[in-house]
């Protein structure tokens, strides 16, 4: 009796490997921020590294087309990545799949605790335990969630975060209330020079700060689950419905690109106008940036999908590269944090503080050159990552 045939591996879709290399590409843009400046300096552009209308044009243009775009975008791949991996079965498939949770939040853990402070590995890992209650929707149901999920962020996001927003227009100047927004988002002088001083560590010092600090990381990540979630589910929905597919015909691609951008970006530029006018106060920043931008963020993410669908879908130079960029993401993400690390951090060039803010987004081209330049031979040669080697060969082991 002949043996049956093996199974072929699944056909690659090049659009959706080339979304995921924009994915990790633009998630530079805002990274390269919180690797140069302090904190504040992340949402608000008079905080520190502001100095001229240079500094002030990358703000806008990171707060309106990257910030919490691509980070959006990546979380979408992620969720329809665990679901393809799902649909193809096996044995013990919630099993292998708790496996690689558990494996990407010890790399998030360790990422986090040597380069990157902001850190999404570990929220994605959290929020992947969920995903037993999702993984079985229909199409439209993912994204009915993914919906009630951005609603509940936004409702619970104003609950912590609108005391400062209304003691902004109705409470005395010195409340505490915007006494905690000042330190969080504004420019209190002594906590940027606490911020810098921090920032120009040395590695020692570092992890056994952010090891010390793990109770309160793990506080802030659980906080951020239903953002992630939706962004997730909504990732899970677009595979199910077709979309990341490639299955959709462009002018549906484009027509959903289009009608997302349309109401995301007035909303994002009216957002800017509303800080610009209020003279960054850190009452609005800080509500701005993680609340009230975040359903014209998922919209915008949702538009960039479907623009990559559309139109990286031939293998020529740019979607090629792009698309091995994104097989490797997972290395990609680490890579990209080692060379902004070796360029601000005190263990290497020891830039951190010492830029603007418009330094510091061109210095973020320099990883984006890398990952452009080094993944394409890589895959050709050798396929798979060694970062996404090192996680499924670990989750093997677990499972």
């Amino acid at each position: 009796m002949p043996l049956p045939s093996p199974v072929p591996p699944p056909q690659r879709i090049l659009a959706l490997d080339a979304l995921r290399g924009v994915a990790v590409a633009g998630i530079v843009g805002m990274n390269v921020h919180a690797f140069a400046l302090p904190g504040p300096a992340y949402y608000n552009p008079l905080a520190y590294g502001g100095v001229g209308p240079a500094d002030y044009g990358v703000w806008l243009a990171s707060f309106v087309f990257i910030e919490d775009k691509f980070r959006t975008l990546f979380a979408m791949l992620f969720g329809a990545g665990c679901l393809i991996l799902l649909e193809r079965g096996g044995a013990r498939p919630w099993r292998a799949h708790y496996a690689r949770m558990a494996v990407l939040f010890a790399i998030g853990l360790v990422h986090a605790t040597l380069l990157a402070s902001n850190d999404v590995l570990r929220a994605y890992a959290l929020a992947g335990l969920v995903l037993p209650l999702l993984a079985g929707l229909s199409a439209r149901a993912l994204v009915t969630v993914a919906a009630g999920l951005l609603a509940a962020h936004v409702a619970l996001g104003m609950i912590a975060l609108g005391a400062p927003l209304l003691a902004h227009y109705t409470g005395p100047a010195g409340s505490d209330m915007l006494l905690w927004a000042e330190r969080q988002f504004g420019r209190d002088p002594a906590v940027i020079a606490a911020l810098l001083e921090q920032g120009r560590e040395g590695l020692g010092e570092r992890v056994v700060r952010r090891l010390a600090g793990v109770p309160g990381q793990m506080t802030a990540l659980i906080a951020s689950l239903p953002l992630n979630l939706a962004a997730i589910a909504l990732g899970m929905g677009l595979w199910r419905g077709g979309m990341l597919k490639g299955e959709w015909r462009t002018f549906r691609l484009q027509r959903v690109a289009g009608l997302s951008a349309l109401v995301a970006l007035p909303g994002l530029l009216g957002l800017a106008l509303w800080l610009e006018r209020a003279g960054f106060a850190a009452a609005l920043v800080g509500p701005v940036a993680l609340v009230l931008s975040a359903p014209f963020d998922m919209l915008l993410a949702l538009s960039y999908a479907a623009l990559a669908m559309a139109f990286l879908n031939r293998d020529d130079g740019l979607a090629g590269r792009l698309a091995a960029a994104g097989r490797l993401s997972l290395t990609n993400c680490l890579m990209t944090s080692v060379i902004l690390a070796s360029v601000f951090a005190s263990w290497g060039l020891g830039l951190f503080g010492e830029v603007t803010r418009w330094q510091a987004f061109a210095l973020g081209l320099v990883p984006v050159a890398v990952m452009l330049a080094w993944s394409p031979p890589w895959v050709a040669r050798v396929g798979q990552g060694p970062v996404e080697r090192l996680w499924r060969a670990s989750a093997r082991a677990l499972s």
